[in-house]
């Protein structure tokens, strides 16, 4: 599944949970009714909004599951709108997405290890032993989220904005002193996710021996969907939640990053474990994976910019997923 929250009209202001279905969102309580009716499953009912639905659990994600296969198989599903149920599905393009999830936590992790080394040489430094001992994440303001298609403020406090090209994973069950394979069995499913980042003031926050904060907290983006994990059976690598996809960013139409996420050092088995230690998860969690080799412009330009300024579009495009596309904003 492809789920997705959105706006359907300019005029609306209660968020909605749908599901992508080639060109159309498709509204899986509405789909419940079709399939009854057009294919004799019972209907069940699906909560309102994608963290209802998350927190539901794996039947619930099961039985909607098969009743979105059967709208796909049927086609169209805007050609079914004016059969047996009228509103089934809007089209894709006239609705606004919305971040698909409101983040109960946003951790962030540190897992490549070539954005590691390059990012430890731009600081005149090599990888810290700790760093291959177990896998670090730091904690970011789950307050300050942006879906695609919106603008990002640029912080006025900064000169040196950057995007960080990253996978996100999103917890599907509660869990606490996990080992990395009961761990990834908590992930519900992936989402992109773009860490912006103010390089001066985190440089000069980590100088003092703690952060970052203010280098990141001002924006996250995340979207335009949440991939299941049942989309992903032919990527997988074997390794506790890791998948063979391509990742690549664009500013201003233009390749800038390149990379794949089965490249990552610590699997998410192995972050979510780490995050488990004496300290439970829960559905609804938001766990990024740390910047992709070349995922941003302190490794492309040594740290040195020039960074993104007023009116760049930079677009994260991850395989299966899609592309996360965000305006930079007034300075």
């Amino acid at each position: 599944m492809k789920l997705v929250s959105y706006l359907d009209s300019e005029s609306s202001r209660q968020p909605r949970f749908g599901a992508l279905v080639g060109a159309a969102v498709v509204d899986p309580g509405a789909a419940s009714s079709w399939a009854q009716i057009a294919c004799g499953i019972p209907r069940e009912e699906v909560p309102h909004s994608l963290s209802e639905f998350i927190n539901a659990g794996p039947e619930k994600w099961d039985y909607t599951a098969q009743v979105l296969a059967e709208v796909a198989r049927s086609g169209d599903p805007l050609a079914l709108n004016g059969s047996q149920l009228v509103a089934l599905a809007v089209p894709l393009a006239q609705v606004r997405l919305l971040p698909p999830i409101q983040p109960l936590t946003l951790r962030d992790a540190y897992a490549f290890e070539q954005h590691v080394r390059k990012a430890s040489e731009n600081r005149g430094r090599t990888v810290p032993e700790e760093w291959y001992r177990f896998p670090v994440f730091y904690y970011t303001n789950s307050n300050t989220i942006y879906g695609t298609d919106t603008e990002v403020p640029y912080p006025r406090y900064t000169k040196s904005l950057d995007y960080e090209l990253e996978i996100a994973a999103v917890i599907g069950k509660s869990g606490k002193d996990l080992d990395p394979t009961e761990a990834a069995n908590t992930i519900f499913g992936f989402t992109i996710f773009n860490d912006w980042s103010a390089r001066d003031i985190q440089r000069a926050e980590m100088k003092a021996g703690l952060g970052p904060a203010k280098g990141k907290d001002f924006a996250s983006s995340l979207g335009p969907c949440i991939v299941t994990l049942d989309e992903l059976v032919d990527c997988a690598t074997g390794r506790p939640g890791v998948y063979d996809l391509a990742m690549l960013a664009r500013v201003n139409g233009e390749e800038r990053s390149r990379g794949n996420f089965k490249d990552i050092y610590w699997s998410f088995g192995d972050i979510i474990a780490r995050a488990s230690q004496e300290c439970s998860i829960f559905p609804g969690d938001v766990i990024g994976s740390g910047t992709v080799g070349t995922g941003c412009l302190l490794e492309l330009t040594k740290g040195e910019g020039p960074w993104l300024r007023e009116g760049d579009v930079v677009e994260l495009e991850i395989e299966k997923i899609g592309v996360l596309r965000n305006v930079v904003g007034n300075n």
